[in-house]
């Protein structure tokens, strides 16, 4: 028996299952890149957020905050928790090395909620100065 090869979902999938979940949301697709942007409320309660993800293919999708263009500090932090370049508000959402993702997953399942998830610990965190969202270090 031969092995079963995985089947990435193709760029077009992800753009129209992210713009199904969000109807006001856009998407680009070019040069094996796909470019959406697209506003989340983690809670009844937030702030809404203007979200970019940038997903090249063969490369695991980036996750920024384009509004606000600063998310605020914790009282007596100097950068933001969990993220890969504080200024560049680019979020570490999930640990690569442990392959929580990788291309036969929707975006739209798994990375938008992990991003939400993300978003409500970072509010906590403002409240309270504590990063309760877990992650490695």
């Amino acid at each position: 028996m031969g092995m079963i090869k995985r089947l990435d979902i193709p760029l077009i999938i992800q753009g129209h299952k992210l713009h199904s979940y969000f109807p006001d949301s856009k998407y680009s697709i070019r040069c094996n890149t796909l470019v959406w942007k697209g506003y989340l409320q983690p809670s009844e309660l937030s702030s809404r957020y203007l979200i970019k993800v940038v997903y090249q293919r063969e490369k695991h999708p980036n996750v920024y905050v384009l509004e606000p263009k600063a998310l605020i500090l914790a009282e007596g932090k100097t950068k933001l928790e969990h993220v890969y370049d504080s200024p560049k508000q680019h979020l570490c959402i999930y640990y690569k090395r442990a392959k929580e993702w990788d291309a036969t997953k929707l975006i739209a399942d798994t990375i938008i909620p992990w991003t939400s998830e993300w978003l409500l610990h970072y509010e906590y965190w403002v409240a309270t100065g504590t990063w309760h969202g877990g992650g490695i270090h």
